[in-house]
């Protein structure tokens, strides 16, 4: 086949190529659509970025001249226990949280998509409530609900007998009351997660392992859960970058106590800010942003099949 064939006619002659300026125009075209987005991301996504991280090289109050300092903001946090402390706090409600949160989640998924159950959308609804609303005022209400001396929660023990607890004044109490309004906040999102996950799952698969003679329990354990570990995989990452971030709860409920026990890795950064100190503060985003993707990448590597 010759070029000749290739080359469009009209009216038995071969048409002229486009002059360069709008074969230029046809070029561009497509990339002016898009430009919106990158000058968007550009301007308040990547210079930012990009300003951070030079800031956290430096010794910046907020005014006047930067002065830097190479890895001084880095060596500071490296060898401050409050640091390590805050890594600590959010590393236990970590525990606290995600493992529930998973297991629970799973097994609330797995009820809500069984087809013979009654009102799944109400339930729905009614787990997916708490993430639609508004945080501070969850907080408060936490807040009233376990006080010490007028709390619901109290109000009940003592009924059946019990002594008050310190829920939210207590080091041993503080971080498992925080946690319990996280998973009350966020579970409805793991919920609806995993059941898009469980949902994504062929009902023939199920079909074939039940003419197999394959149990409920066999078919949980052999079928769903590796069906649903990527589901599983993008929920802890989600949910780790949102515990070591976490700030509203510890800031309205407990403002970081008692004692430094619920100041979290976002409240620990948040007080370098408010103080005016950028340079540690940048530097103490970069850190958590290192140790979440460490994190992320080692949960991702741990429920990645076999055969990916």
């Amino acid at each position: 086949m010759t070029s000749a064939t290739l080359s469009p006619v009209r009216d038995g002659h071969r048409a002229s190529p486009p002059p360069p300026r709008a074969r230029c125009r046809l070029f561009l075209t497509p990339y002016l659509f898009v430009a919106p987005f990158y000058v968007v991301f550009a301007a308040f996504g990547l210079y930012p970025l990009v300003f951070a991280f030079q800031l956290s090289f430096t010794d910046w109050k907020g005014a006047g001249e930067a002065h830097f300092i190479g890895l001084g903001n880095y060596t500071y946090l490296l060898t401050s226990p409050e640091f390590w402390s805050s890594l600590g706090n959010s590393a236990v409600m970590w525990l606290l949280i995600v493992p529930v949160q998973i297991v629970g989640g799973l097994a609330v998924a797995v009820l809500l998509a069984n087809a013979r159950l009654r009102a799944r959308g109400l339930f729905r609804v009614v787990f997916i409530a708490p993430f639609v609303t508004p945080l501070v005022a969850m907080a408060q209400v936490w807040i009233v609900v376990f006080d010490t001396d007028y709390g619901l929660v109290n109000s009940l023990l003592n009924l059946v007998g019990l002594p008050d607890v310190a829920w939210l004044t207590s080091t041993a109490w503080a971080k498992p009351t925080l946690a319990l309004l996280f998973l009350w906040k966020t579970t409805g999102f793991a919920i609806i997660i995993l059941l898009a996950g469980l949902q994504a799952v062929p009902a023939d698969v199920y079909e074939a392992a039940a003419l197999d003679g394959a149990s409920r329990r066999r078919q949980f354990w052999s079928l769903t859960l590796p069906l649903v570990r990527r589901s599983i995989a993008f929920l802890i990452v989600v949910q780790t970058l949102a515990v070591f971030q976490m700030f509203a709860e510890p800031f309205v409920v407990t403002q970081g106590g008692p004692y430094g026990s619920t100041t979290t890795s976002g409240l620990f950064l948040y007080n370098h800010i408010t103080s005016s100190d950028l340079g540690t503060g940048a530097a103490n985003s970069f850190l958590l942003v290192l140790l979440v993707f460490a994190l992320s990448l080692l949960s991702v590597r741990l429920l990645r099949s076999r055969d990916e």
